[in-house]
């Protein structure tokens, strides 16, 4: 494999590939993790919120790829929150950075194999409904994939599931409700609204924000879909948050920098991270 992660593997190897980390992992803890969740840019305070964690390097996992985006410390945390024994990935990797579709979603496939069930996914978004202010926190309730292309490309490994796998209800709907619910209780204005995934790494152009706009998108990234594709192949249920971290281009009369991102990040990780510590422990109920 090459030195950044892109070359592709067969199946097979896949698979044992990720029955290897994930034995790695498990072995550095006696934790046994219910929940798997990924913190976008600039929403990693969280995992440095979590106490007596086991804290891994992703160089360390066998055959983990390793984050090179801002905002991603590339570290894997064990503990818990609350009672719940949860996996929290502090930042993930993307196609920008190189990596192939297989390699994007291998973390997703280790969780499977560490026998997580259920999955926080959390993304740093561009906000195209104009409904939206800048540090909004949106519950997810479906995607459009215009990354062009789809990480289950390839012979199927029937190990982590079924060749076509169904997404009508991949964004489980009790979580979302769990997450509202949750959010009225602390007082946080939740929305709920489509990603749209584009594969970046330069931003969209305001056509191309008018363009998402008309076929439904409320949000745009270059994340989380690849990995709720292959939460849905190995039938893990999928609770998706955005911070909308920026407006979308166009929307405002200003160029978009990652600097803003982060900014923007650090600015609501207090309600965001409030949010997370009241569902971990909801969830955790539906996966015992």
């Amino acid at each position: 494999m090459s030195a950044s992660g892109t070359a592709k593997s067969k199946p097979g190897q896949d698979f044992l590939h990720a029955e290897r980390a994930a034995k790695f992992i498990l072995s550095k803890t006696k934790l046994r993790p219910c929940i798997g969740v990924v913190l976008g840019s600039g929403l990693g305070a969280f995992a440095d919120e979590i106490a007596n964690a086991t804290r891994i390097d992703y160089k360390k996992i066998p055959n983990f790829p390793r984050s090179t985006a801002i905002g991603h410390a590339g570290r894997l945390v064990i503990g818990k929150v609350g009672d719940a024994p949860v996996a929290v990935m502090q930042g993930r990797v993307h196609f920008y950075e190189g990596y192939s579709p297989q390699r994007v979603i291998f973390p997703m496939r280790v969780m499977a194999r560490m026998g997580i069930r259920a999955v926080i996914l959390t993304n740093a978004a561009g906000g195209i409904n104009r409904d939206y202010n800048q540090g909004a926190l949106v519950i997810l309730r479906d995607h459009i994939n215009l990354q062009g292309v789809n990480p289950l490309i390839g012979p199927n490994e029937d190990r982590f599931g079924l060749r076509f796998p169904d997404m009508t209800q991949v964004y489980w709907k009790p979580y979302q409700q769990v997450a509202l619910q949750e959010g009225k209780r602390l007082g946080i204005n939740l929305s709920q609204g489509v990603y749209a995934a584009m594969s970046g790494p330069s931003y969209e152009t305001p056509s191309e924000i008018r363009y998402l706009r008309t076929i439904g998108a409320d949000l745009v990234g270059m994340s989380t879909v690849p990995e709720v594709i292959a939460a849905a192949h190995s039938k893990i249920r999928v609770l998706g948050i955005s911070c909308v971290t920026n407006m979308a281009a166009g929307i405002l009369d200003q160029p978009i920098t990652t600097e803003e991102v982060i900014e923007t990040g650090e600015r609501v990780k207090a309600d965001f991270m409030a949010l997370l510590h009241g569902i971990i422990p909801r969830m955790t109920e539906d996966t015992r």
